[in-house]
């Protein structure tokens, strides 16, 4: 077919060095004559890339060459500065939202809540090389960790916890599933609608086994890989 034949010359581009990772890629209709085919047959060839996590798309700014992904242990419990540290990333922090409020049906779900209870609410973003690839969106018990929205957490939680309120994870339970981003989240993470994401639902408990806070990350899904070593 042609339209694969068309991703395995942009793939072996890639491979070669030819076109580097954040390159932007040239527009629809440039690639479209390069190959002599229609924008039809183009696009599927860029959808199937897209599914690969070879390129990835940003909104009204055309298809780029994605980076090396950012590697994520479920095991570890890691700040997501730490994480880009480590791996000689350049990770960076962005406070979108920070409020107190009435917990949504699915904040009480997620933290076995009452109805009418007071949670905070915190959204970020997360940038990887100046690149918007997470959006997280926190609920935290204001009982356990009070005037938390006079604190700076612009960096990590789990720091602002242990040095504000002497407070450790003692245990933390995830999901992780498959989603598209839509709305005000793939907005902010430069993405069209129905562009692919991972999703990590985290629930934490202190070492008394009380829930401290819960959070939805929304993954670009190009920009990150989940890696594990299990010993037997």
């Amino acid at each position: 077919m042609q339209y694969v034949k068309i991703k395995d010359a942009i793939v072996e581009q890639i491979e070669s060095g030819m076109l580097a990772a954040g390159e932007k890629l040239p527009s629809e209709r440039k690639l479209a004559e390069a190959f002599d085919t229609t924008r039809v047959t183009l696009r599927e060839a860029l959808s199937l890339l897209e599914s690969e996590g070879r390129i990835y798309r940003e909104d009204r700014r055309g298809w780029f060459i994605s980076r090396p992904t950012l590697k994520l242990d479920p095991s570890i419990s890691i700040s997501f500065r730490e994480l880009t540290n480590q791996q000689n990333r350049q990770g960076k922090t962005q406070v979108l939202v920070s409020k107190s409020t009435l917990a949504n049906k699915y904040a009480s779900a997620l933290m076995a809540l009452a109805p009418f209870s007071d949670i905070y609410q915190i959204e970020r973003v997360r940038y990887v090389e100046g690149r918007p690839v997470c959006y997280v969106v926190h609920y935290v018990q204001p009982a356990i960790v009070p005037n938390l929205l006079e604190v700076d957490f612009s960096t990590s939680l789990t720091k602002v916890y242990r040095e504000n309120y002497g407070l450790s994870y003692g245990k933390t339970q995830q999901r992780i599933t498959t989603t598209g981003l839509q709305g005000d989240i793939a907005h902010a993470l430069n993405a069209t609608a129905g562009t692919p994401a991972l999703m990590i639902e985290c629930t934490n408990y202190d070492e008394q086994g009380r829930i401290v806070d819960t959070s939805i990350e929304y993954w670009r899904h190009d920009a990150v890989s989940i890696e594990s070593t299990i010993t037997r």
